[in-house]
Parts: C-alpha cells; sequence; structure tokens
C-alpha cells in the first residue's frame, strides 16, 4: 500500500510537471496578465463602468490626480504612435520591474511595478511575451504630469524575484500570486494614503473615491473580528471568485476582482487562500 501510494504520488507530481511544461510563455502570459494581475482594471477603457473589450488596454479611462502627479493608465497595446508598439522586450520588462520608460523617466508607482519585482525570471519573460502580442489600438492618452519624486516601497518578501521552487510551497505560492495581483496596494494603505506594510500589514481602512462612490479597503488579516480570520476557505473563495462577502454582499470598485480571480486555476486559488490564512491578526 506504501509503495503504490508513493507511485501515485510521483505519478501525480510528474502530471504536473509535465502539464506546466506544455503552457508556453504565451499562454502563461495571458493567464498572469488576464487572470491575476488584472491589468484591465487601470488599462482599458471602462464608458459607463463596464470594461470597453474592442479598445482593450489602450488607456485614457483611469486617471489620478495626486500631489505627486496627474496621471492616467496608459496606452500598452502594440500601436506604434500611440502604443508601446516601438518598445522591446527588455523595454517592457525594465517598466514592469523598475518602473522606468525606455527615456529614462521614471512612472508613478499607480503602475505597481515594486510588486513585480517578485516575478520569477519565466514570468517576468512570459508576460512582456504577452504583451508584445496585444493588438493594436490607436488612442493617444495625455501624458503624465509628474511635480514631485514620488517615494515607493517593495512589499516584504518581494523585493527580489523568486525561484520557480519557491512556487512549490503553497502559501508561499499565494504570497507570490498575492504580490504580482498587488493586494496589499490597497489593503495595506492607511486613511491618509501611505502605504505601510509593518505596522499595517492587510488591516485596510483607507477610502475609496470615484464614480463607485466610497468604499473602504476591508481588513483582510487573520482578526477574528476585526478581520476575516472567522470565514471559512469557501467564503473567501466565493469572494475572490464571486466578488461578494459571507453575507452574500456584493463588493463595489476597485475590489470587484472577480472577473479576473474566476478564471484563476484551482491550485492557485487555494494557494491563495492558504497565503491569506497566514496574515497575522491587526485590529
Amino acid at each position: 500500500m506504501l509503495y503504490r501510494g508513493i507511485v501515485a504520488l510521483v505519478t501525480f507530481a510528474a502530471a504536473i510537471t509535465s502539464a506546466t511544461a506544455q503552457i508556453s510563455p504565451l499562454e502563461r502570459g495571458r493567464y498572469l496578465v488576464e487572470a491575476v494581475m488584472a491589468c484591465d482594471g487601470c488599462h482599458t477603457p471602462r464608458p459607463g463602468g463596464v470594461l470597453d473589450k474592442q479598445r482593450r488596454f489602450s488607456g485614457g479611462s483611469q486617471v489620478w490626480d495626486e500631489s505627486a502627479y496627474t496621471v492616467r493608465g496608459a496606452n500598452i497595446t502594440q500601436d506604434i504612435e500611440t502604443g508601446i508598439g516601438a518598445w522591446s522586450t527588455e523595454d517592457i520588462k525594465k517598466l514592469l520591474t523598475e518602473g522606468m520608460r525606455p527615456n529614462g523617466v521614471q512612472v508613478a508607482h499607480e503602475m505597481p511595478y515594486p510588486f513585480y519585482k517578485i516575478l520569477t525570471a519565466g514570468d517576468l519573460e512570459a508576460v512582456a511575451t504577452y504583451t508584445k502580442t496585444i493588438r493594436a489600438v490607436r488612442n493617444q492618452v495625455p501624458p503624465p504630469i509628474y511635480k514631485t519624486a514620488s517615494h515607493t516601497e517593495r512589499i516584504p518578501g518581494g523585493e527580489t524575484p523568486f525561484r520557480d521552487s519557491d512556487l512549490d510551497d503553497t502559501p508561499k505560492r499565494g504570497f507570490y500570486l498575492a504580490t504580482i495581483a498587488h493586494c496589499m496596494e490597497c489593503h495595506s494603505r492607511r486613511p491618509d494614503g501611505t502605504q505601510d506594510y509593518k505596522t499595517w500589514y492587510g488591516k485596510g481602512g483607507y477610502i475609496f473615491k470615484g464614480p463607485f462612490g466610497q468604499v473602504p479597503a476591508k481588513n483582510i488579516s487573520s482578526h477574528k473580528e476585526k478581520g476575516i480570520g472567522a470565514w471559512t476557505d469557501a467564503e473567501i473563495r466565493d469572494a475572490l471568485v464571486k466578488g461578494i462577502d459571507r453575507n452574500g454582499r456584493s463588493f463595489h470598485l476597485p475590489m470587484a476582482r472577480h472577473i479576473y480571480f474566476a478564471k484563476m486555476t484551482e491550485a492557485d486559488l487555494s494557494a491563495l487562500i492558504a497565503w491569506v490564512r497566514t496574515i497575522p491578526p491587526i485590529e
């Protein structure tokens, strides 16, 4: 019995390895962009609150007018004149991990490049590969205005690229996915807008304002009362893939990310839930 069990585990592991190996960089990049990183959220026009897939990734609809900058979601299609069609794969990778445009200009941290430093070499290549295939859409987005230098923080544990072997550990894989999904960009933001990954990790509380109204970021720590420590795995899963809380209430933007997370594999969803369980309780 023990022998057969070991053989079964080895066979299962080999099957997973084989299946992973069959995924092309293009397919992997598409999965990361469309199911995990939620790039549509900033880069796809959203007239009337509905994503315009005919002009996908052509930018312009999201505007951030802050003290340090005024920027819009950029056109990241392959249009040569108004998008990034002239960029090389290396240019895209440098923007993703360093926030640096080919012209040497540092972008605002609304582009969550601090979270992408964790990308494995293969996944970074995959995302850049997929980006190079995005259909060109002509859409001239007003150029960014940078008023002062903005400070960015890297999330603890995500300062350097992960190795492929790191993803074999389920909670660590969940942390990886949560980082490239930049979950803590919202859930570790103080009410004054400051990112705090040391004393505010997962606490939430920042009020997002927009056409959707005023929406506070939720405490997603393991605190039983203030956070989601009392939620079941099924309830956390429903929050991710159905966009509802444990009482069945629908999430509003910007947390309505079920349109992305519902495309995630069951293995990745399980890893994400396992990671959530590791967030220390905080009131």
